[in-house]
């Protein structure tokens, strides 16, 4: 299954997860510090509906700010829709091909994580196929790309227990791979759900 398949079937679940949502968890924060469990699904949806062409407009016109850029497109994809809306405008993206530019892996990595950010910050993981999750994970461990997950893991052992999927060296973190992501991602509700002599590693990182 190649990547796009991939994202196709992850936004398909999300949507499917977010439309069971109540009204009251929408509001609640998210992993995404200073976003909103409405804000994240916003954003995703943004990313969606963004194309190289329209990411480098939107960057000028931010002054280049990246987080200026995306504070104005979740602004703009949440302003004045429900909830439902919202569930709506997501799932007509979800056969979408059009991102900003950047690797097709780091837009499965992108709907796999913010939908964690979204169900792990009101209280347990979602379900993945684990070749999923483990293309993610290959897919961070030699990435610095906005989010320095290489750098951020540098010096310790990854270690799935739920499937064979090792990285690195040094003092170890094992763990459910899902929860290896959102730490490599620096997501670090996700600490708690790993074990072993790095964990404390990855604390100090952030």
């Amino acid at each position: 299954m190649d990547i796009w398949h991939m994202i196709e079937k992850e936004r398909a679940s999300l949507v499917d997860a977010l439309a069971a949502l109540p009204d009251g968890d929408w509001d609640k924060p998210s992993l995404c510090t200073g976003w909103t469990v409405r804000e994240v699904v916003g954003h995703l949806i943004a990313t969606a509906n963004m194309t190289p062409p329209k990411f480098f407009a939107k960057l000028a016109g931010s002054g280049f700010n990246f987080q200026s850029l995306t504070r104005k497109d979740i602004q703009q994809f949440t302003a004045g829709r429900t909830n439902a809306g919202l569930v709506d405008a997501m799932r007509s993206r979800v056969q979408a091909r059009t991102a900003p530019p950047g690797p097709a892996a780091s837009w499965l990595g992108e709907t796999i994580v913010h939908g964690e950010d979204v169900f792990r910050a009101l209280g347990g993981y979602r379900e993945h196929p684990v070749e999923h999750v483990v293309a993610v994970a290959d897919f961070y461990k030699n990435s610095n790309m906005l989010i320095g997950a290489k750098n951020r893991i540098n010096g310790v052992t990854l270690r799935a227990t739920d499937t064979h999927w090792r990285h690195g060296t040094g003092p170890e973190v094992s763990g459910p791979v899902i929860a290896l992501v959102l730490a490599m991602t620096g997501r670090r509700a996700a600490l708690d759900d790993l074990h072993g002599d790095g964990v404390a590693v990855l604390r100090e990182r952030g």
